[in-house]
């Protein structure tokens, strides 16, 4: 099975990130997280970027906030799918996370989830790799059969607390 990296640009974005880490472990996905700056260590970022398909990887989940380029600098480097996490930011509510991240300039594509959106980038990341993957994607299956029954045990609770 492919891997999934994680990159964060600060050890600040982790607990944001945490979900996404943990729900990737749950789908049985190997994960390696990292702390690379598309800023501070731009060299780094190139080199893991460059790397990361012969390394193992099927897709890369970059996070960052205010002017959060590491996804899109990652994506410059590599053919494998890039998926944005913006992070909420005290300026801007993470507003220009979001659009450093989306406005990506023709070729180099970054698909980007909602701001502080680590879980839905985890599962996006395993619809990419189910494709090549039918255990994977039997899991996926099942996760959103567990989702819909989620939603109809509270609806029957719910049903029956308002009828009496």
């Amino acid at each position: 099975m492919k891997k999934v990296a994680v990159v964060m640009g600060s050890d600040s974005d982790l607990s944001t990130m945490q979900p996404c880490i943990d729900r990737l472990h749950a789908f049985g996905v190997p994960v390696s997280v990292r702390i690379i700056s598309a800023h501070r260590t731009p060299q780094t970022a190139e080199a893991f970027a460059s790397n990361a398909e012969n390394e193992g990887f099927g897709v890369v989940i970059a996070a960052a906030g205010k002017a959060a380029h590491l996804a899109g600098v990652l994506a410059a480097y590599t053919t494998l799918p890039v998926i944005g996490v913006p992070i909420k930011t005290s300026m801007m509510g993470g507003l220009d996370s979001l659009l450093s991240m989306v406005q990506m300039p023709k070729g180099i594509p970054v698909a980007c989830v909602a701001v502080d959106g680590a879980d839905n980038a985890a599962i996006l990341a395993v619809q990419m790799l189910a494709l090549a993957d039918k255990e994977l994607a039997d899991k996926l299956t099942q996760f959103k059969k567990d989702m819909a029954a989620e939603v109809a045990a509270k609806d029957a609770k719910l049903q029956a607390a308002v009828v009496g």
